[in-house]
């Protein structure tokens, strides 16, 4: 869609008509929601200001990317959000060159943008790299040291700063707007470089330092302070709503050469008022109701989410030393219910994975029991503190990774399938799962116990209801949950054990099942005992392969010296997964119940 030459009344007509396809597909659909509403004018001022062919367009997270998706000729093809074989939540290059870099977590974008003008400087080209990142991602560490290195090379880079929840600092109303602008403005800065030569060249020391002085006195009352003390011009606070504002200021941001933050002040939600303010509960919708907001329910099953969060809730009040930790997903983790409850024992760090496995490292050297409660795609960014500050030292903290699997729409970048892998190799961590709801509550209880690190993991959504009775852990126990009349074995960890189960009664023959419940350590007595009856094993689990379930059953039967068996792993392959809903894309990978039984015999 060309925009570039519209009127400030043609513009806030094209916002408004992008609101309403917004409205409309996420209320059907489901999808990122508040978040991208309330970026729609920043957006439309990127594409006025920039040149999206060719300046990098950033966008932080890229969970409000959906006006820029519209924008870039795929209005028709937004009908598709997040489904299986269409148009992704984020931004994505092979689906659109607009999209100039793959995202779904935090915190990356001004290293991008760093590392892109790097390159557009080697290449002598005329490009500025423009971010958009919102007051969230503030929160990482990532974050500042890209600032860091930005605000020592001075290159250009145009930062937007989408406050819709927490300001950086409080302004002081329209005359900190008003000077802040001035600053920026031409007249100012090229001003200020005459001055400070002027004074450099010609005036003593003494006059230098009360120079300095008087304009610092000046940028203290703007909210912009942190940033102009690492070197990066300041812009705002201003209206994320006002195109006209939006424009001018982004004109001026882009004609200052060098890095610069645009402070913009937007309302979440913006332009359905059901949402606008909301916070984390109107983030990432499922279908709703436009015109009451009441979203359209799936499921009365408990998910294994609220089990944890009940059965933590229970542990707490039972052991006064239990204490956790989420990083930015309070009520995605249920966190939210021991925060209301226990506050000062029980905390959410924002968005900084890094800081809450090393705090809760502290905290378990002090004698309490830290249960650090994240989703296992972003258990990744924590991955260096987990060996250095945890393992090392064998303290007992509890790694809670919810959504572990396929998590369905939000695609590659969210999908649970690597924590198995990245865990198991690092010495004196406990690998266990649970299998249903039951054994989940009890492997909270077990996990208090233990003197090491450990982690848990659980599926997005629902356990199945199984038949099995759940039982106690027991340190590298598995449980043969029945035997067979065949040669085969089918080995489920966690949630696939009820795959496993769903299998074996697809199957003709009667089939031993086994609930491996450790991978780490694993249960080499039972393997041998079993490896007598059968020889024929199918590994189940929602995990990637490649240093997987099967591959810790090969390397105990290896140092068994075990040699007869023929194992088959039904994990995923060496490849990232796609969006879309979790049984499509199940489908697609050949592991559905119907599409593996087919699969026991070749």
């Amino acid at each position: 869609m060309e925009i570039k030459g519209k009127s400030v009344e043609e513009l806030e007509e094209v916002a408004s008509k992008i609101r309403e396809r917004i409205i409309d597909v996420v209320s059907r659909k489901g999808g990122h929601f508040s978040s991208t509403l309330g970026a729609v004018e920043l957006t439309l001022g990127m594409h006025y200001v920039f040149d999206v062919n060719s300046d990098p367009f950033i966008f932080d997270v890229s969970h409000q990317c959906y006006a820029h998706k519209l924008l870039t000729n795929r209005w028709e093809e937004f009908e598709t959000i997040r489904q299986f074989g269409g148009l992704c939540g984020f931004t994505k290059p092979n689906e659109s060159n607009a999209d100039y870099f793959v995202a779904g977590h935090s915190s990356t974008s001004i290293s991008l943008a760093v590392g892109a003008a790097k390159s557009i400087k080697l290449k002598n080209q005329d490009r500025v790299p423009v971010v958009m990142i919102g007051d969230g991602s503030m929160s990482a560490g990532m974050v500042y040291e890209a600032l860091n290195e930005l605000g020592d090379l001075k290159l250009p880079v145009v930062i937007i700063l989408n406050d819709n929840e927490m300001s950086i600092a409080k302004p002081i109303g329209a005359i900190s707007k008003y000077l802040s602008k001035i600053l920026a403005g031409k007249f100012y800065q090229s001003f200020k470089a005459r001055v400070d030569k002027f004074i450099r060249n010609n005036m003593p020391e003494g006059t230098t330092y009360l120079a300095k002085r008087l304009e610092s006195s000046i940028k203290l009352i703007t909210p912009g302070i942190l940033f102009e003390e690492m070197g990066i011009d300041y812009i705002g606070p201003i209206d994320g709503h006002d195109i006209e504002e939006i424009i001018d200021t982004l004109n001026i941001a882009k004609s200052m050469q060098k890095p610069v933050i645009v402070h913009a002040k937007t309302v979440k939600g913006k332009g359905y008022k059901i949402a606008e303010g909301q916070h984390e509960h109107w983030h990432g919708v499922g279908p709703f109701n436009v015109e009451d907001g009441e979203f359209i329910k799936k499921s009365t099953q408990k998910s294994a989410t609220s089990v944890y969060s009940y059965s933590l809730l229970n542990l707490a009040k039972k052991y006064e030393n239990v204490v956790g930790v989420t990083a930015a997903m309070p009520s995605g983790t249920g966190v939210d219910k021991l925060i209301e409850a226990y506050p000062n024992r029980f905390w959410d760090v924002a968005i900084a994975e890094q800081h809450a496995v090393t705090s809760m490292a502290a905290m378990a050297k002090e004698g309490f029991k830290p249960f650090v409660t994240i989703y296992s795609t972003f258990l990744q960014r924590g991955f260096d503190q987990i060996i250095h500050d945890v393992s090392i030292m064998n303290l007992p903290v509890v790694f809670a990774m919810d959504r572990a699997g396929i998590v369905g729409n939000d695609g590659e970048t969210h999908q649970g399938a690597f924590d198995i892998n990245f865990l198991r190799f690092i010495p004196n961590m406990i690998l266990f799962a649970p299998r249903d709801n039951e054994t989940l509550e009890n492997s909270l209880e077990f996990a208090y116990t233990l003197s090491s690190p450990c982690a848990i993991r659980y599926p997005r959504g629902s356990f199945k209801e199984l038949d099995f009775k759940a039982t106690n852990f027991e340190l590298g126990k598995a449980e043969l949950l029945k035997d067979g009349n065949s040669n085969k074995l089918f080995i489920g960890y966690g949630n696939g054990v009820s795959k496993a189960i769903d299998v074996e009664k697809l199957h003709e023959e009667d089939i031993a099942i086994l609930d491996l419940r450790f991978i780490k350590p694993i249960d080499k007595n039972i393997l041998k005992t079993l490896s007598d009856k059968y020889d024929s094993w199918y590994v189940f689990s929602d995990s990637q392969k490649q240093g997987g379930v099967a591959s810790a059953i090969m390397e105990a039967l290896s140092e068994l010296e075990i040699t007869n068996i023929n194992i088959k792993s039904f994990e995923y392959e060496d490849s990232f997964i796609e969006h879309g809903d979790t049984t499509k894309v199940e489908e697609s990978l050949g592991l559905l119940a119907k599409q593996l039984v087919l699969l026991v015999d070749k």
